[in-house]
């Protein structure tokens, strides 16, 4: 991604300190990251769609189930502001034009308010809680991050930073049950989903061979 700042990389939730650290000017950040279970680039994306895209990546049929029903219903209504009782929304519809308007609290900080990618807060991550290895997070250390992001009495956010987290971890650790910094970056970009779809398809064609 471009790393050239612009006038825009000044709004809201982005101080200069930020941008003088290295906020990636992509707007769009956010968007990539839920951009894959789109699946049909409507921009909107329906349960049956977040099901599609985790069944795509390799998550079981019931991780996938409750994964599309929990998701979409709590963003659902927070990415329709005005359209409580439109047919999209009264069908869970999640607008992926509006996703940062439900950035839940206790994170990470590396989207900012508008879900832009802010590249000193991911560096972060691993400058703080990666003691093993440099380039990666432990089972251990990803729980010392979660603890030490939440926020006092924020117990939504602690439960969706939980979740968001340790699925990503049982679906991405390697052998050697490290949770790699390559891995979580291609997470908030979006490209971790599309490589993990490749996979799968890829071993689905050498099963048939």
């Amino acid at each position: 991604m471009a790393s050239s700042l612009t006038s825009n990389d000044f709004q809201e939730g982005v101080d200069d300190e930020d941008a003088g650290r290295g906020l990636v000017s992509d707007e769009n950040a956010l968007q990539k990251h839920v951009a894959f279970f789109d699946r049909n680039n409507d921009g909107i994306i329906y349960p049956w769609e977040t099901f599609q895209g985790f069944r795509a990546i390799g998550a079981g049929y019931l991780l996938s189930l409750a994964s599309a029903f929990l998701i979409n219903l709590g963003l659902s209504r927070k990415t329709r502001p005005g359209k409580a009782f439109s047919l999209e929304t009264l069908m869970l519809g999640v607008e992926v034009k509006n996703i940062h308007m439900a950035k839940h609290g206790s994170d990470s900080g590396v989207y900012d308010s508008k879900g832009r990618f802010v590249s000193w807060k991911f560096e972060e991550i691993f400058a703080k809680f990666a003691l093993t290895h440099s380039d990666a997070l432990t089972s251990d250390e990803l729980k010392a991050m979660l603890k030490a992001n939440r926020e006092p009495k924020d117990y939504r956010g602690w439960v969706a930073s939980w979740t968001e987290w340790i699925t990503l971890y049982n679906l991405c650790k390697d052998n050697e049950g490290l949770l790699k910094k390559e891995t979580i970056r291609g997470v908030y970009d979006g490209s971790l989903f599309q490589q993990m779809e490749r996979e799968k398809l890829a071993a689905a064609g050498r099963k048939k061979e």
